[in-house]
């Protein structure tokens, strides 16, 4: 039996399924986190859901109301789920030295690394990239 190929959901994922300015990036992402769900292979990292309720009660138009986005968070806070700590850190910031991404990206991606996550799906970083066998998608190419 194959083992499960678990996907690491960056933030950008989250806000564009529920953000309706952009109709052709919110199917995208609710198909893609709906194939995770239905799966059960979607991993996310407490980073994510701090960017997310931010985002959403803050950047969204209309932004989320605080209910809704507690919410959402609740829900994807059933997700396999990966905290910071301070070795994660440090090898985030080595990351962040050894391949010139921002720290925040490193966070995301030594999340999913931590997580066992064979693909990371983001738009914050260059499609096809491979991080020590985290690969980067892109999935609104």
């Amino acid at each position: 039996m194959p083992a499960i190929e678990l996907t690491f959901v960056d933030t950008n994922v989250l806000v564009y399924a529920h953000d309706r300015s952009d109709p052709r990036k919110q199917s995208i992402a609710q198909a893609l986190l709906q194939a995770l769900w239905e799966s059960r292979t979607g991993v996310l990292s407490m980073q994510v859901l701090q960017e997310l309720y931010v985002v959403a009660t803050r950047k969204l138009d209309p932004p989320m109301s605080r209910d809704q986005a507690r919410e959402v968070i609740s829900l994807y806070a059933t997700w396999q789920l990966v905290g910071a700590d301070v070795p994660l850190i440090l090898a985030a910031s080595e990351l962040d030295e050894a391949h010139s991404v921002s720290f925040w990206d490193a966070l995301i991606v030594e999340a999913a690394r931590r997580a066992g996550a064979a693909r990371l799906v983001t738009e914050d970083l260059q499609d096809g990239r491979d991080f020590d066998g985290v690969r980067v998608e892109d999935p609104f190419l």
